[in-house]
């Protein structure tokens, strides 16, 4: 069960955004043309970025969320805690992260705050509030 989220200082909040603007600029998006970027922060304040990836073979395609997800382990290791993630799209539209993206993240941050466009503009909600039965195999 997650515990209660603690507060992502602002300066922080700013450098995910910015992180997430940026690795959104490198999205391979030749099929929806829908550019989306995504930034984690750790439980040892590293930021790791990714962008969504398009395949022919739609199915094959990864979001952002998960390709920073999968590169934060890669380069850190499978006791990856994730802190926050911030998500940003091209088009600044409403775009909170896909249902599996919210497993993935529960996975690695179950008390994770997420930073998002949402229909009211730009929002903040704990993981739990975004995937409430979320589950993880493995403590």
């Amino acid at each position: 069960m997650a515990g209660p989220q603690k507060e992502i200082p602002s300066r922080q909040r700013s450098l995910l955004m910015k992180a997430a603007r940026k690795a959104m600029k490198n999205a391979y998006a030749p099929f929806s043309h829908f550019k989306v970027g995504a930034a984690i922060l750790s439980n040892r304040g590293k930021i790791f970025t990714g962008c969504n990836v398009e395949n022919s073979s739609y199915g094959m395609t990864n979001c952002a969320e998960r390709t920073a997800i999968f590169s934060a382990v890669a380069q850190s290791g499978p006791k990856l805690v994730i802190r926050a993630v911030a998500v940003a799209t091209e088009q600044d539209v409403p775009c909170s992260p896909c249902g599996a993206c919210r497993q993935v993240i529960y996975e690695f941050g179950p008390e994770a705050m997420i930073f998002f466009k949402s229909a009211k503009g730009w929002t903040e909600a704990p993981i739990s509030d975004l995937l409430p039965e979320g589950f993880r195999l493995s403590e």
